[in-house]
C-alpha cells in the first residue's frame, strides 16, 4: 500500500507529499500522526533547513478533514475517536506555527478546511494559478477551525467572517491579496522550483522568492466585493448580517443571503462567536483550545451528522437544521465552559 504521505530528505530539505489523490488528499489520523512524527524528527535535526509540503494529485493539495470518517466514528457510539483526531490534528496545526525553519507549502489546486489548516500556519504559503482556497465547514453543520479563529480575523473581522460564514472560495489572486498566500508561482514553474529546493544554496526562502512572479490582479469585482464585505459582515450577529445583506441591492448581495440562510443556523452563531474571541486572543495557541473544546460538541451534535449526510454521504443538498432558526440557538448553552 502506498504511504498516504510520503517523507524524504533531500539537500537539506524535509518534504512531505500527501498521497490521496482517490479522496483529495483529505486528512486521516495516519496522515496527521505521519506529518506531526516527520516535524518532531526535523525540528531539531542540523541536516534539514526547512520543509517542503507538497501534494501528488493534480487535483487538489488538500480537501480538509475526513468529516465523514469522523462522522462515522459518532453514529458508530465511539464519539471519542473523533475527539482524539481533532486534537492530534489541531495540535499538528499549533506544531507547524511554532515550526522554528522555514516552512513551505506549493498550493496547486483546492485547499479547504483542514488543508488550511497545514498550510497556512507556515511561514510560506506558495501558490499557482490553479489554487482556490474555501473555508466551508458551515455548510456541513461544523464551523471553521484548524486555528481559523485565530487566522480568519487577522485577515480583518468583516473578510474574516464572510469567508468563514460564507465558504466562498478564493483564486489564487485573492488569497494573496488578503494575505492566506505569501507568493505565487505558475503552475509550469513549479518543477524547476521543487528541483531548485533540493539544493537551496541561497536558502530556502530566497529560492522561493527567485521563482516567485508578480501576483496576478484580483480585479475590480474583487475590490467593489471588499466594500460590501466591510459593510454587511461589519456585526457579530449573524441575524444583522443577513438584515444588510437584504439591504443592499444586487445579485451578490442577494445570492449571499440566500447561502447563508440554507446553512445552519448553530455553525453561523458559533462561527461568529468564535472569531469575536479569536480577534481578542493573543496566540493560536488559546483559539486551537477553544476551537477543540467545541469540536468535541458539535461533532456528537445533530448538525454535524445532519450536515456531512446531505453534502458528502446522501449529497441530496437538503439538510434539515435543528434548530431551523437562528433566534433558536442556545449560544450561551453551547458554549457554557469555553475559555475567554
Amino acid at each position: 500500500m502506498d504511504q498516504l504521505v510520503e517523507q524524504e530528505v533531500s539537500g537539506g530539505l524535509g518534504r512531505l507529499t500527501l498521497n490521496r489523490p482517490a479522496a483529495l488528499n483529505a486528512l486521516t489520523a495516519e496522515m496527521v500522526a505521519a506529518m506531526a512524527g516527520a516535524l518532531a524528527r526535523w525540528e531539531d535535526d542540523p541536516e534539514v533547513g526547512g520543509v517542503l509540503l507538497r501534494s501528488a494529485s493534480p487535483r487538489a493539495f488538500c480537501a480538509g478533514g475526513d468529516v465523514r470518517a469522523a462522522r462515522e466514528a459518532v453514529l458508530a457510539g465511539t464519539p471519542e475517536a473523533a475527539d482524539a483526531f481533532y486534537a492530534a490534528e489541531y495540535a499538528l496545526n499549533g506544531r507547524i506555527a511554532r515550526f522554528p525553519k522555514p516552512y513551505v507549502s506549493l498550493i496547486d489546486g483546492l485547499v479547504m478546511g483542514g488543508g488550511l489548516g497545514i498550510s497556512v500556519h507556515g511561514s510560506v504559503r506558495v501558490v499557482t494559478e490553479r489554487a482556490v482556497f474555501a473555508m466551508p465547514e458551515t455548510r456541513i453543520g461544523f464551523f471553521p477551525d484548524v486555528g481559523a479563529s485565530w487566522f480568519l480575523p487577522r485577515l480583518g473581522l468583516p473578510l474574516g467572517r464572510y469567508l468563514g460564514l460564507t465558504g466562498a472560495r478564493l483564486d489564487a489572486a485573492r488569497a494573496l491579496e488578503c494575505g492566506l498566500a505569501t507568493h505565487f508561482v505558475p503552475r509550469e514553474e513549479l518543477p524547476g522550483l521543487e528541483e531548485a529546493l533540493r539544493t537551496p544554496a541561497d536558502g530556502v526562502v530566497a529560492t522561493v522568492e527567485r521563482f516567485a512572479r508578480p501576483a496576478p490582479p484580483a480585479g475590480m469585482e474583487w475590490a467593489e466585493q471588499r466594500e460590501l464585505i466591510g459593510r454587511c459582515f461589519a456585526d457579530a450577529d449573524p441575524r444583522r448580517i443577513l438584515e444588510r445583506l437584504a439591504a443592499e441591492p444586487g445579485a451578490w448581495a442577494r445570492e449571499t443571503r440566500r447561502e447563508l440562510a440554507g446553512f445552519s443556523p448553530t455553525s453561523l452563531w458559533l462561527t461568529c462567536e468564535l472569531l469575536e474571541r479569536g480577534a481578542a486572543s493573543e496566540d493560536l495557541a488559546v483559539c486551537l483550545e477553544r476551537e477543540l473544546l467545541l469540536a468535541s460538541r458539535v461533532a456528537r451534535g445533530a448538525d454535524f451528522a445532519e450536515g456531512v449526510r446531505a453534502l458528502l454521504v446522501d449529497k441530496d443538498q437538503r439538510p434539515r437544521w435543528r434548530p431551523e432558526r437562528l433566534d433558536q440557538v442556545d449560544v450561551a448553552g453551547w458554549t457554557a465552559g469555553v475559555p475567554g
